[in-house]
């Protein structure tokens, strides 16, 4: 039986760039950094943002996966994002099961989302 979800990757050949984006989306800098590959420790979740030879460019295909981010306060976030330069595909709306959903890109074009519950 699969538990849990422990962990995942967003391989880039823009490194620098998506650590960066990330350390400011999460306020805090990795957990852990080496030459090539950084992680995030998000509750009992890892984030790895990591360099790979066969990545070139960015997403092609960004809807193919995507992060959900639970936040407090999705307003805050949006102006605190919004501030920094992330355009907003989505911006915060109230959805039919009562709690609050934005949608935006990283740097690569992956796409991302803020969730506020009820």
């Amino acid at each position: 039986m699969i538990g849990d979800i422990v962990g995942a990757v967003i391989w880039t050949d823009n490194f620098e760039a998506m650590v960066s984006f990330y350390s400011y989306l999460f306020k805090y800098k990795p957990k852990s950094k080496h030459e090539d590959f950084v992680s995030f420790r998000l509750g009992n979740t890892k984030l790895g943002i990591g360099k790979h030879s066969k990545i070139q460019g960015k997403s092609f295909d960004p809807y193919r996966n995507m992060l959900h981010l639970e936040v407090d306060d999705i307003e805050y976030e949006y102006q605190r994002l919004s501030r920094y330069g992330i355009k907003f595909l989505r911006l915060p709306e109230k959805e039919h099961w009562g709690g609050f959903v934005a949608t935006f890109q990283d740097v690569d074009n992956n796409i991302l989302q803020l969730i506020q519950k009820s």
